[in-house]
């Protein structure tokens, strides 16, 4: 690996596949420059779940799409650079061609990982804290070893219908907007992240989901990162080994 590369990204919440193909084929673009300009310095980049709207492995089908994004990491898995993909509440049914085409790990909840001596916690931030009992127990539906079977029954011409009608109704298809800060007693991931710091110490939690980028400090020497989303933010961590930033990529 180039010893210049020492760096570590941090990215979530692309949606690819909404809310229609042009606009997801330029904000796959966009995203490829974006790699193409921390190629050089990255040892290590995380996608921290909801890379697509919609994915579902069959035993031999894939969705189409997304060729330029796949082809830029599997060049940049090839040049020694380890990419790390979380499972998302929109993309948690990968099942190993990601990683055998593409040579990353999967994830499919949380990561702690240590760089330079900070403690990192990464989860793609569904389900986590208090509250929003109705989507963790959807999750476990989704999830269930026996959900995953009976969809795959179905035709790929169906299920990839039924998920794209679906998709319309997300919030980032529909331009939800909810970019503000619900302060510490509504927000979910910040009341885990503190429970989480009365048992153990992390210098950084690291999560998407939320569709708003957030860089809230926690305690004396401990935040709150939220990724943001590539829609309309394009938003992205990097770690330098000693500081860990908030970024807008920028052309």
């Amino acid at each position: 690996m180039n010893s210049e590369r020492k760096h570590i990204y941090f990215a979530s919440d692309f949606h690819l596949g909404v809310p229609n193909f042009e606009a997801s084929l330029e904000r796959e673009r966009k995203i490829c420059r974006w790699l193409d300009s921390i190629q050089d310095k990255a040892s290590e980049i995380y996608l921290v779940g909801d890379v697509f709207d919609f994915w579902f492995e069959y035993r031999d089908v894939v969705p189409k799409g997304f060729t330029r994004l796949l082809g830029k990491i599997a060049q940049m898995s090839d040049m020694g650079i380890q990419f790390t993909f979380f499972k998302g509440n929109h993309d948690m049914w990968s099942f190993g061609y990601l990683e055998k085409e593409l040579g990353v790990k999967l994830v499919s909840d949380e990561l702690i990982i240590e760089r330079q001596g900070k403690k990192f916690y990464i989860h793609h931030g569904d389900g986590l804290g208090p509250g929003d009992k109705g989507y963790k127990v959807i999750k476990k539906i989704f999830r269930n070893p026996v959900s995953i079977r009976l969809f795959g029954f179905l035709h790929p011409y169906l299920g990839a219908g039924l998920a794209k009608y679906l998709s319309k109704k997300s919030r980032i298809s529909k331009g939800d907007n909810d970019k503000h800060f619900l302060g510490d007693d509504k927000e979910f991931i910040p009341q885990f992240c503190k429970q989480t710091l009365l048992k153990e110490h992390f210098d950084y939690f690291i999560c998407g989901h939320r569709h708003f980028p957030i860089d809230l400090k926690l305690s004396e020497n401990s935040r709150y990162i939220n990724l943001g989303e590539w829609v309309s933010d394009f938003t992205y961590a990097e770690f330098d080994g000693t500081n860990l930033e908030l970024k807008t990529f920028k052309e």
